[in-house]
C-alpha cells in the first residue's frame, strides 16, 4: 500500500457530515495527509425521466452551485479550528456536479488520493431507493482504499465489550 497523502471525504452539509469530517481530520492529521472536502451537487439531468423541466432550469442549477459553492467555503473557514487541532496543514473544499458517486471516483482519480473516507448514509428515502447507496458504488469500484463510518453509531471509547 502506499503511503497516504491525500484523503477525500465527500460531504453533504447534513448534520451527519460533521462526524465524518471529525474522523477524516483526524486520519488525514495522523497521517500528515491533505484533506479534500468534496460536496457533489445532483444535476437534474438524473431526473429527466420523471419530469419535465421549466425553462428556467440551467439558472436553477446555476445558483444552487453557486449557493453550494459558498456553503463549502463556509464550512471549511468553520472547521479551521478542528482541522489545526488535528495536525491538517492543508484542506481544499470542492464543490462538483453530476452523479455523486461517478463524481466522488472522478475525484478521488483525478486528484490520486490514496484514501477515501466517507457516510455509510447520506440521502435517504426516495432517492436512496430510486439510486441506490452512493457509499456502495464507491467501496465496489474505488481504486483506493475506502472506509466507510456510520454516523448513527456511537462512538468507541476504549470500553470492553
Amino acid at each position: 500500500m502506499q503511503a497516504i497523502k491525500g484523503i477525500l471525504t465527500p460531504i453533504d452539509f447534513s448534520e451527519n457530515a460533521g462526524k465524518i469530517v471529525k474522523a477524516a481530520a483526524y486520519v488525514a492529521g495522523t497521517f500528515k495527509a491533505e484533506l479534500h472536502l468534496v460536496f457533489v451537487a445532483q444535476t437534474f439531468e438524473d431526473y429527466s425521466g420523471f419530469f419535465v423541466p421549466p425553462v428556467n432550469l440551467p439558472n436553477l442549477e446555476e445558483e444552487l452551485f453557486a449557493a453550494a459553492q459558498q456553503q463549502m467555503e463556509a464550512y471549511v473557514d468553520e472547521n479551521r479550528t478542528l482541522f489545526a487541532d488535528s495536525g491538517v496543514s492543508h484542506v481544499t473544499g470542492k464543490v462538483l456536479s453530476g452523479d455523486i458517486a461517478e463524481e466522488i471516483l472522478s475525484y478521488a482519480e483525478k486528484k490520486k488520493v490514496q484514501l477515501i473516507i466517507m457516510g455509510t448514509h447520506g440521502y435517504k428515502g426516495l432517492e436512496r431507493i430510486m439510486f441506490g447507496s452512493v457509499a456502495d458504488k464507491v467501496v465496489k469500484t474505488a481504486s483506493c482504499p475506502v472506509m466507510t463510518i456510520n454516523p448513527y453509531r456511537e462512538e468507541y471509547e476504549g470500553k470492553n465489550a
